[in-house]
């Protein structure tokens, strides 16, 4: 009896058994496509970026330290009317001034 219960079950479910049984076929055999995310550029670059930030850091300040250096000695030199040692403490200057303002350069270069 109890066979044929489940023989009266499939009868009227058949329909429905073939219909679900197909789908499941045909999406265990289609292909998913998924497409990667974009790489973060950012992050890639980022040591870079750094090791720019940090290089032009370091020259900026020893850039100021030059500077502050020439400064001194050209005072020092107009003090004592040494016109050699004032045009060589302006030469310090000039190159002190450019390599602190490095990081500014680049950046107005850069765009950025």
């Amino acid at each position: 009896m109890r066979k044929g219960k489940l023989n009266g079950l499939y009868l009227k479910y058949k329909e429905k058994l073939y219909f679900v049984m197909y789908a499941l076929a045909i999406q265990m055999n289609q292909v998913t496509y998924c497409r990667a995310k974009e790489p973060d550029v950012s992050s890639v670059t980022k040591p870079l970026d750094t090791l720019k930030v940090l290089t032009l850091a370091v020259i900026g300040g020893y850039g100021v330290i030059i500077l502050a250096k020439n400064v001194s000695e050209f005072a020092q030199a107009y003090q004592q009317q040494d016109s050699s040692g004032m045009h060589s403490a302006l030469k310090g200057i000039v190159g002190g001034l450019m390599m602190a303002g490095i990081s500014t350069v680049i950046g107005l270069i850069q765009g950025s």
